[in-house]
C-alpha cells in the first residue's frame, strides 16, 4: 500500500505579530524536538500525548501535523490505521485511515487551526487512495472549554470534516448509535476501489438487513 507523505507548510502571523506554523505531516525525530503546550491534556497529560505523536508518527501509515509556536506545539491532527479492538480494523483494510484527534491549546482556536492543518493533510492528493473516516462522540468533546451546547458543538465538526470533503455516513456501530450526535464521518479518495468501499460498507453494517 501506498502511503504519500508530501510534506506541506502554511504560516498564519497573528495580529499582535506572532508567527505559527502549520507543517506536516512531521517526522518522529522533528516532532520529538518540540515541545508540549501545557494546555494539550483533552486525551492524557501533555507529556504523555507527546510521546503518542512521536509513536504515530514512526508508523508506515501514521501522520501528524501540527500547529507550532517556535518549537513549542499548540495545536494536532493524527492519521493512523483502526485499533485492533475497534470495529474498524475488522475488515483488515489498508486503505482505511481514521482521522483520530484533534487538538488545539484554548489560547490558539481563533485562528482557524484544525481547518488548516485538515487541508494541509488532503493537499497535493496525498489521501487520494484511502478511505478515511472519524468517529465523532460527544463525551470528546470540550463544551465547557467552547461553551457552546452538544448540538452546535455537532455542528462545528461537521462543518469542519465538511471543509475536507468529509460527509455522514449510517452505521450501526453501537457507540456512535449510542447518542443522536455522534456521527460517522467519511471521505473516500477518488482512487479507492470499489472492492474497498463494498468492504468499508460491511464493516459499517454488522446487521445487514440496515445496509
Amino acid at each position: 500500500m501506498e502511503h504519500r507523505k508530501r510534506p506541506q507548510r502554511d504560516i498564519i502571523i497573528t495580529r499582535d505579530n506572532r508567527e505559527l506554523i502549520m507543517e506536516g505531516p512531521v517526522p518522529p525525530d522533528a516532532l520529538a524536538r518540540c515541545t508540549m503546550h501545557p494546555k494539550l491534556d483533552a486525551f492524557r497529560r501533555p507529556a504523555e500525548q507527546h510521546e503518542a505523536l512521536v509513536e504515530i508518527a514512526g508508523l508506515t501509515e501514521g501522520r501528524i501535523l501540527i500547529a507550532r509556536e517556535g518549537k513549542q506545539i499548540v495545536g494536532y491532527v493524527t492519521f493512523h490505521y483502526p485499533d485492533e479492538l475497534e470495529r474498524w480494523s475488522e475488515g483488515g483494510m489498508l486503505d482505511l485511515i481514521e482521522l483520530g484527534a484533534i487538538e488545539v491549546a484554548n489560547d490558539y482556536r481563533s485562528y482557524g487551526i484544525a481547518k488548516r492543518l485538515i487541508a494541509l493533510a488532503f493537499a497535493e492528493e496525498q489521501l487520494e487512495n484511502m478511505i478515511v473516516y472519524t468517529t465523532e462522540y460527544y463525551w470528546h468533546w470540550d463544551l465547557e472549554g467552547t461553551g457552546l451546547n452538544v448540538w452546535d458543538y455537532r455542528q462545528m465538526m461537521e462543518k469542519l470534516m465538511k471543509s475536507a470533503g468529509m460527509i455522514w455516513y449510517a452505521t450501526d456501530d453501537p457507540e456512535i448509535s449510542s447518542h443522536p450526535a455522534n456521527c460517522l464521518m467519511v471521505r473516500i479518495g477518488k482512487e479507492v476501489p470499489l472492492a474497498s468501499i463494498e468492504q468499508f460498507d460491511r464493516v459499517r453494517f454488522r446487521n445487514r438487513y440496515m445496509y
